[in-house]
């Protein structure tokens, strides 16, 4: 990496009233900003004339993750005092139902504390103990479902599992940035979210409809699936100024063998990889760091830090959102353009009123 990279260098002013607040209807009305990187042009167009960009043989690749309600409100045990824990990723490596999480107010939850969840008058429905505090400042937590009140107390298939309580109290675990209430829960998932995991959603995925899909199928565009369960690390600002002293956060990934075989089969008939979303992105190209340059099934973890330099060895093109200044995601999404062209795309955005963030609209960067 570039030892030399400033994360000063990657901030920008947005207006804060082009922080999207809420989803557009329908998904794909949202507008597309097409970035030929060859050649620096700029278009404006829709998300919906997506295939006007796409061959046959082309081959897009989108994160399937699922968003888990991980924003669980709850009280200390000891004093019935509010407490907040936000899962970002299950640790099955210390023992089931531990999860890396996020706690509020820290100071006050320390090792060996209780977090009860549920009404405060009631039986709790879900406990949490506080075991130890990561790195980042997080804690795990050891999650169990208090002994269970069932219909049939012998019927050991009655009884709840940890996961199915969460997804029972859970909320939706919105970024900071966005301030209005989510009528429907739904919109913040991708059309093909299946595998739950995320603390974030993958949102380059969320302009997708089912028809938009079958479009692009008819017209012999690919689709295949990865997974990669996102972080909240994804929204944190870079801390350090020098950007090589910044420690990425390990997420979980998975690339099967049929989609190997369908970006190989791609690659060879000379089709583009469209990769949907920095997390996609990610998927691959830390793939192809494990396998010299190939695509195999992999299954595991990565913490590639992509950053101004970094050289693509399967993304062709990629679908992507307005990201926040001092990001992660805005280094990712510079070392693939150029940050001439990167700071050129977004001052046009922001000329043009597109919409940020995670509900905002989308580029095209081919």
């Amino acid at each position: 990496m570039d030892n030399t990279l400033k994360i000063s260098d990657f901030d920008y002013d947005l207006p804060l009233e082009l922080i999207a607040q809420t989803p557009i209807e329908p998904r794909d009305s949202s507008r597309l900003l097409v970035v030929q990187r060859q050649t620096e042009t700029m278009e404006h167009r829709h998300f919906r004339d997506l295939g006007d960009y796409l061959k046959p043989g082309d081959l897009l690749i989108a994160n399937q993750s699922r968003v888990i309600p991980a924003r669980l409100l709850g009280y200390r045990a000891e004093t019935r005092g509010a407490a907040e824990v936000l899962l970002l990723a299950e640790r099955s490596e210390l023992g089931p139902d531990h999860w890396e999480t996020l706690v509020r107010p820290g100071r006050r939850l320390r090792e060996g504390a209780r977090i009860y969840f549920g009404a405060p008058d009631q039986e709790p429905r879900l406990i949490g103990e506080i075991l130890q505090r990561t790195e980042a400042g997080g804690r795990i937590v050891h999650f169990q479902v208090p002994d269970q009140e069932t219909s049939n107390p012998g019927d050991p298939y009655n009884v709840l599992t940890v996961r199915q309580r969460i997804d029972e109290i859970g909320r939706m675990p919105l970024p900071p940035y966005i301030h209005e209430t989510l009528e429907d829960q739904e919109r913040y998932q991708t059309v093909y979210a299946r595998i739950q995991g995320s603390a974030a959603a993958p949102t380059a995925g969320l302009h997708f409809t089912p028809e938009l899909l079958e479009r692009l199928r008819q017209q012999g565009v690919r689709t295949g699936f990865v997974t990669l369960h996102v972080g909240l690390d994804t929204f944190r600002p870079v801390e350090h100024e020098n950007v090589s002293e910044h420690k990425m956060h390990s997420e979980e990934i998975e690339l099967d063998s049929a989609t190997a075989e369908l970006i190989n089969e791609t690659k060879k008939a000379g089709g583009r990889v469209v990769a949907v979303g920095t997390t996609s992105v990610r998927v691959l190209e830390s793939v192809a760091s494990f396998y010299d340059g190939k695509i195999a099934a992999y299954k595991g973890n990565t913490n590639l830090f992509i950053t101004p330099g970094t050289k693509f060895q399967v993304v062709d093109a990629m679908i992507t959102n307005f990201h926040l200044p001092r990001s992660t995601l805005l280094l990712l999404v510079s070392a693939f353009m150029g940050k001439e062209l990167m700071e050129r795309a977004y001052q046009e955005a922001i000329r043009e009123r597109y919409r940020f963030f995670s509900f905002g609209d989308a580029m095209l960067l081919l």
